[in-house]
């Protein structure tokens, strides 16, 4: 059995909250548009702070993921071939336009 928890929103009270802010906005935009309109650019401008309250509200959760990240890069590439194989592919590509660009102002 997933005993794993569902974000708010996809709860059953979520979605009628998101029905309600639905219905809310549209009465807002559209019966009173005309006395929200002249500060829709404050609105936006709040928008900010209260997006970054909501959204920064996971952290400090799952610090049992990060085991993985103490592996030195070359552990990490020794893992999977064609990480490092593309890495190379692209540190010898960027190598080539350096030294094509170095001729170039040579010239």
């Amino acid at each position: 059995m997933n005993k794993q928890k569902l974000p708010f929103w996809r709860t059953p009270s979520g979605w009628s909250a998101i029905g309600l802010i639905a219905a809310a906005s549209y009465f807002l935009f559209v019966e009173h548009g005309e006395h929200v309109f002249p500060y829709l650019p404050y609105l936006i401008l709040l928008l900010c702070p209260v997006m970054h309250i909501f959204m920064h509200g996971s952290h400090g959760k799952g610090h049992e993921t990060h085991a993985n990240d103490e592996q030195t890069f070359k552990e990490q590439t020794e893992d999977n071939d064609q990480y490092r194989q593309g890495y190379i592919e692209g540190l010898e590509q960027a190598r080539k336009e350096k030294r094509k660009m170095e001729s170039d102002n040579a010239r």
